[in-house]
């Protein structure tokens, strides 16, 4: 039978009108286990860890602000300082003892107005230290010395701007001593001689990360081997005939920074420091990008109410620069708030002109400062002179090289600041060892201690939980529940039940990628629900629904506040056992 046109047209209309609707049939059947979808309140998911980490952080600063508030006279700020030195001795140290630091100088170099020595010292026992000491020509009796250390970058001192600054320096009569810190310059940590570079990737950062992190599992913190490396350095420039020991200085930028305001802290012999595009403070630091990588973080330094003011007003009254540019990421805010508070301090002490804050309208460095960084050394170290800058001639990095191979790993070997910490951490172990002879004496501290040094925190056995819905599949149910964590952060929770009435078995399923890394049809799940177990698969904070893009940032926050991204997690398993227990 022919059919017409008309006919195939609403044949072929049927048809699609079938698919459209089947295919409508098949999504409305598809699951959807994202529990915290459709609701506001939930809608920052990604940020719940950060936000949590920071509002403890903040309580700690409230605290510590409100200590601050009541210091009023010289008095009640030299108190401040012998707390504050305490703290971070007890934090940071101890340090370890001074040995030998067997200088030698590996070469020279001339150029006009000034030589170039190359300098290899230990800070420790076969741990090197690479460094230049520029050294104006014809200078008679000690001058005064400034120490640069260098930000976050693979050529340490041999950089372009801090080529320049030095040079500036020099030609205006200092002596300048450039180090280059663990895991940059010629101190590359895991070197790998194939592809002449670091291990670790394209920033000195993750080797600072990376051997740090094994540090804080030690309870160490990484910043404490910076620190000692330039106490040490300025015990070899006492040695210095040149050298006048009373007019040191110490300069630096981003992570140079970081160094010039722990070293001068800790070593009185300083007498003036630039710390420059670095200051800020914690919580600004913490509401804008986050804690830094790991030598820039101290072992519970903000439970213990420390922030960047306090390395500074350590310091009161000698001279002091912050410089600062308004469009860093380290926040300019937090600079200006700490500026303001660190001059309270020298104000107390009647020297309100040692301190200053200058800033520039830049990014990231010195930039603009250059010149009022020099007019400051000029002054605080009493060697006066025209601050105006100059261009000078730039050197390649091959020609300051310390060492004849380029690295100190591949001349000499030594130590590494993991090879420290692991002969360090064995002693840990040792001690361990030694518990673990009175085994149940050993496992009741093993309880307590587990619960202290991971932040673990008990959460309320009442939970608080909203149910968002339930699937049916073959054999069981899959519902939804969002439970209360820990602060203001929630946990999303699957909860399998077999069908059938009566009282199952439970077990709680944690999965490093979250709740639904198994949930599907035929996932490991599955199987365990079909032998009949209630299975509880939550998104432990940090990971599946309340993942993070801020991991890095999370952990050292924990650091920060004594407590762990694990401890945190464990107490949301305890959680979700108190709301298996609850029906």
């Amino acid at each position: 039978m022919k059919q017409s046109g008309n006919n195939k047209l609403s044949i072929i209309l049927v048809f699609v009108l079938f698919l459209f609707i089947g295919n409508s049939i098949v999504i409305a059947q598809q699951e959807n286990l994202n529990v915290l979808d459709r609701w506001i309140e939930w809608s920052d998911s990604e940020n719940m860890l950060i936000h949590h980490l920071n509002k403890q952080a903040f309580g700690y600063l409230d605290l510590r602000d409100r200590e601050i508030a009541e210091l009023k006279t010289k008095v009640d700020w030299l108190k401040r300082q012998r707390k504050v030195k305490e703290i971070l001795m007890d934090i940071v140290g101890p340090f370890p003892e001074k040995t030998p630091l067997n200088p030698r100088v590996t070469g020279v170099v001339r150029k006009n107005g000034f030589r170039i020595e190359k300098i290899i010292y230990e800070s420790m026992p076969n741990l090197y230290v690479t460094a230049g000491l520029f050294i104006p020509d014809g200078i008679t009796g000690k001058r005064p010395v400034i120490i640069q250390v260098s930000g976050h970058g693979f050529q340490a001192f041999r950089s372009r701007n801090n080529q320049k600054m030095i040079y500036n320096l020099v030609n205006k009569g200092f002596i300048v001593f450039a180090i280059d810190p663990l895991g940059q310059g010629e101190r590359i940590q895991y070197w790998d001689d194939e592809k002449k570079g670091s291990m670790m990737g394209s920033s000195p950062t993750s080797e600072h990360s990376y051997f740090g992190n094994q540090m804080f599992m030690s309870g160490v913190s990484p910043g404490k081997y910076f620190i000692w490396d330039g106490i040490r350095g300025i015990d070899y420039l006492l040695t210095r005939s040149e050298v006048d020991s009373k007019r040191i200085g110490i300069f630096g930028c981003s992570g140079g920074g970081t160094q010039v305001t722990y070293i001068s802290a800790f070593d009185d012999r300083i007498k003036a420091a630039v710390p420059g595009c670095f200051i800020t403070g914690f919580r600004r630091l913490m509401e804008s990008i986050g804690a830094q990588d790991a030598e820039q973080n101290f072992y519970h330094g903000v439970s213990n109410g420390i922030t960047h003011a306090d390395f500074l007003e350590l310091r009161a009254p000698k001279p002091l620069l912050i410089s600062s540019t308004t469009r860093d990421f380290f926040s300019i805010q937090g600079a200006m708030e700490t500026f303001k508070e660190v001059k309270r301090a020298y104000k107390a002490f009647g020297k309100e002109e040692n301190i200053g804050h200058v800033t520039d309208d830049a990014g990231h460095g010195f930039h603009g400062t250059a010149e009022e960084i020099y007019a400051f050394f000029q002054k605080a170290l009493e060697l006066p002179g025209s601050p105006v800058g100059k261009d000078y001639e730039i050197l390649k990095s091959e020609e300051l090289n310390i060492t004849t191979t380029g690295q100190l790993s591949t001349l000499l070997g030594g130590e590494t600041a993991f090879s420290i910490n692991k002969k360090e951490t064995q002693k840990l172990i040792n001690k361990i060892e030694e518990s673990r002879k009175s085994i149940n004496v050993h496992l009741d501290k093993v309880k307590m201690k587990a619960k202290e040094l991971s932040g673990y925190a008990s959460p309320s056995e009442k939970v608080k939980s909203v149910f968002r819905g339930r699937y049916q599949r073959d054999g069981y149910s899959v519902e939804m529940y969002v439970l209360q964590g820990e602060g203001e952060y929630v946990i999303p929770l699957l909860l399998f039940v077999p069908n059938g009435e009566g009282k199952f078995p439970a077990i709680l399923y944690l999965h490093p990628e979250g709740k639904s890394a198994e949930a599907s049809v035929s996932g490991e799940i599955e199987k365990l629900v079909k032998k009949g177990f209630i299975v509880a698969a939550p998104d432990l904070v940090g990971t599946g629904e309340v993942g993070t893009n801020n991991m890095y940032s999370s952990r050292y926050a924990a650091v920060l506040i004594g407590r762990s991204i694990p401890g945190i997690q464990a107490g949301d398993a305890t959680q979700v056992v108190n709301f298996l227990k609850s029906r």
